[in-house]
Order: C-alpha cells, then structure tokens, then sequence
C-alpha cells in the first residue's frame, strides 16, 4: 500500500501540470575577436579611474559610489530581495502559533439554576505544508535568483555611475580649457583692435580694418558667458552625481593634469562574465525558469499537516483538562476557472522575455565593446591630425601676421589665419576631451573590473 503510493506521488510529479510552450532563443556564442584590434592591453581593475591619474577625479567617483542617489535605490532593492528570499523560505518551515481564550459568562443550567463560569484555554497550535513535489523549493529558487540579480543590478547601476562621474569630470575640464582659450583669444583680439584703431586715427589704416577687427573681438567674446553657462551646468551635474547640492566642484587644472591610461584588455571570450548587467540578465532567466516549475506544480495535489495542544481551566471543572490533536489534509485542485493554466502562461511567457533579454544583452555588450575600441582607435588617430592642423595653423597665423605687419597683405589675411586657428584649438580640446571618455566607455563596457566573485564574497 505504501509502495503504491510513492509510485502515485512520482508518477503525479512527471506529469505536473499542463506543458508550457516557451521560445527557443539561440544562444549567443562570443566572437574570435572583436572588430578593432588594439594590441596587448592591462587587466580592467576594480578601481579603474585611478589610471587617469588625479586624486580630484579618484576623490569625486568614489564620493559619488557612496553617496549617490541611483545607488542607494539599488542597494535597497537588494534588502527586498533578501527579504523576499526569506519569505519564500519560512514557508517550507511549521509555523507555530500561541493562542489564549478567556470566557466569563453566566448561563442558565437544565434545572433552572444560574451557572456562573470563568474559563481560559492557552493553545499551541502547528502548521507545515509538505513539499511534496518541490513546489515550494521552487520558489525558494526563484526568490534567491531575484535578490543575486539584484546585487547584480546594484553593481550595474554602480559602473553606470562611476562612468557617468568621470564623463562628466573629464568634459568640466574640456570646458575650463575652452573658457581659458576663449578669454585668451578674446583678450588678444582686443589687443589687435585698441592697437589698429590707433592707426586709424593716425590715418595708418582704413576704418574698415577697425571694423573687421571689432567684429573678431565680439566674435570670441561672445563665446565667455556661452562657455561659462555650460560650464555652471556641468559643475550641477556632477555635484548631484556625487550626492551633493549644486555648486562648485574642487578639479584640476585643466585636461593636461589627466594622463591617457592605457587601453584596457579586451578579451571576448570573458566578456559574457566580466559584466553586471549580464549577470543580472543571468539570474532573471533562472528566477522565471524556477517560477515557471513552480506554476506547473500548483496543479497538484497539497498536504498540510496540523496539530494542537492545551489545557482548559474552568471554575466548572476539579482539574485542568489536556486537550489535542493531530490532522493533515490534503487539497488538489479539480476547478479553477482557469486560473492555474493563466498563472502558467504568464510564467511561461515571462520567461521568454527573460531569455531574449538575456540574449539582447550579450550581443548589446559585444556592440559596446566594439563601438568603444574604434572611437579609442579613431579618436587616437583623429588627435594626432588636429594637433597637427592646429600646429600648421599657428604658423600660418604667424605668417599672416608678419606680412600685415611689414604691409604686404590686408588684415583680412590674419584674421582669417585667427578664426581658422581658434576653431582647430577649440575642436583639439574636444577631440581630446572625446579621446579621454572614450576610454572611459571602453571600461564600462568591459565591465569595469567587475566579476560575480566580488559579488558572492559582498553576500
């Protein structure tokens, strides 16, 4: 008899509930090699802005890290998950429940007398469900690969705003030194100007030379409050990445004080674990695949097990009375409305969409990491040129400027020689400036130096 029950209890649990459709989503296969190819490079370690070599910006993203509104939201979903994980564990534990019940009454017994009684019946009472079937183990599962894909997302939002710090830290200096380019040019311009209008007065030079060099001045001065108002807004923004109130930011002097770290190690093949929101996709696919087992199981039977134990005292009665019991009951659903099959499908479809949101993030993190290494290769390459734009500007502003001088050219051959070199200066700072935060992009693609050990040993 005992046999034929087990083997009624397997065979219940092979056929647990309807089967689920789910999508077959190919899986993603890392490439030989990305696209770019930029030689031998350093392993990504945890505390990647430090290769930029200024204490201010070290100081901001790890001021940023601690304080940081983004982070802190993750880092209480992380407690919910955790508290959702325990949930799901208490119920594959009895729960145990005390109870106390006190009457007094008066009543009327079968021979007309009054009848006073004071009573009271303390009670423990018990509960467990069984896991027959896993059902509950299940669950349990689920819960615990949503709170790791939590921490994964709190390690995602953390890269996120890491980068985002020093994004925003290396296009503040960018700004200084265009602010500075601007009021030197604009200062220089005014120069010029005070220096042709003495001519004119002299009659030296004809008014229009005035007027083209007045124009050139406002010219760069226009660009000081444009240049200074993005600048008060960068300056916001990284103090409210940093968790403080608007207002000035402590930094260097300028994107000379940073050193060019040098190009991380890209390997393929160690992508798909080096980066959080992978990991995170990771357990979200688990959690559903552990939901949707649990939503087949609902379609069979249940056993609960309860029992009770305490002792009457009544003024009726000589002695305290021990009252028990012991029971189980068993439910299995025969008619929901449809209700199990719906909850199924949901799991089911959810699950499909963790599996492709998993696949879209592997192949989003092989496309970052490829655009990342050819705007390093690119804008590497695209600095080297304007550099030597700027420098063949510049001495042809000296030129021009040697022949107005002697009288063998007007001005309008300078200041064109001056607007052209204004422009190469300004596009070199941002060329250098781009060159900078695509480093910056290169290790937030590659993770960050993040891995799921550091994320274990944090549990």
């Amino acid at each position: 008899m005992r046999r034929g029950v087990l083997i009624g209890l397997v065979l219940l649990a092979g056929c647990a509930g309807p089967q689920v459709k789910t999508a077959q989503v190919p899986p993603v296969e890392a490439p030989g090699t990305f696209r770019v190819d930029l030689g031998p490079g350093v392993p990504v370690t945890a505390e990647w802005w430090r290769s930029f070599g200024d204490a201010q910006l070290a100081a901001l993203v790890e001021e940023a890290l601690a304080r940081n509104a983004d982070i802190g939201i993750a880092a209480a979903r992380v407690r919910e998950a955790r508290a959702q994980q325990d949930l799901a564990r208490s119920t594959m534990l009895p729960s145990l429940d005390a109870a106390l019940g006190a009457t007094d009454s008066r009543t009327i017994s079968p021979f007309g007398t009054p009848v006073v009684q004071r009573a009271a019946q303390p009670q423990l009472q018990a509960a467990w469900e069984v896991d027959l079937f896993g059902r509950l183990s299940d669950q349990v599962s689920a819960a615990r690969s949503g709170w790791l894909a939590s921490q994964a997302a709190r390690d995602a939002a953390r890269l996120s705003v890491a980068s985002a710090t020093a994004n925003a830290y290396v296009t503040l200096l960018a700004l200084d030194d265009r602010l500075a380019l601007a009021r030197r040019t604009a200062e220089t311009r005014k120069g010029s100007r005070d220096l042709i209008k003495r001519r004119v007065d002299v009659g030296y030079s004809p008014k229009l030379e005035l007027q083209q060099a007045e124009v050139d001045y406002q010219a760069a001065l226009v660009l000081v409050p444009v240049l200074e108002q993005a600048r008060a807004k960068a300056e916001n923004a990284l103090s409210v990445l940093a968790g403080r109130v608007p207002g000035p930011v402590d930094r260097a002097a300028g994107l000379a004080a940073l050193t060019k770290p040098p190009v991380p190690e890209a390997l393929p093949s160690q992508l798909l674990r080096r980066r959080p929101d992978i990991a995170q996709a990771e357990y979200q696919l688990a959690a559903t695949d552990s939901n949707l087992a649990a939503a087949r199981k609902r379609f069979l039977p249940s056993l609960r097990l309860s029992a009770s134990a305490g002792v009457a005292f009544s003024n009726l009665l000589a002695n305290p009375v021990g009252l028990w019991s012991i029971g189980g009951s068993i439910l299995a659903p025969l008619f929901e409305g449809g209700r199990l099959r719906a909850g199924a499908e949901v799991a089911g479809a959810q699950r499909d969409a963790a599996a492709f949101g998993y696949r879209k993030a592997a192949l989003t993190a092989f496309r970052e990491v490829n655009d990342a290494l050819a705007s390093v290769d690119g804008l590497d390459r695209q600095v080297l040129i304007q550099t030597a734009q700027r420098d063949a500007l510049a001495e042809a502003n000296r030129l021009a400027g040697n022949r107005y001088r002697e009288g063998y050219s007007p001005l309008l051959e300078q200041l064109d020689t001056q607007r052209g070199l204004l422009s190469a200066e300004l596009a070199l700072i941002q060329a250098r400036a781009d060159a900078l935060n695509a480093r910056v992009s290169l290790y937030q693609a590659l993770g960050g130096g993040w891995s799921a050990a550091d994320m274990q040993g944090a549990q």
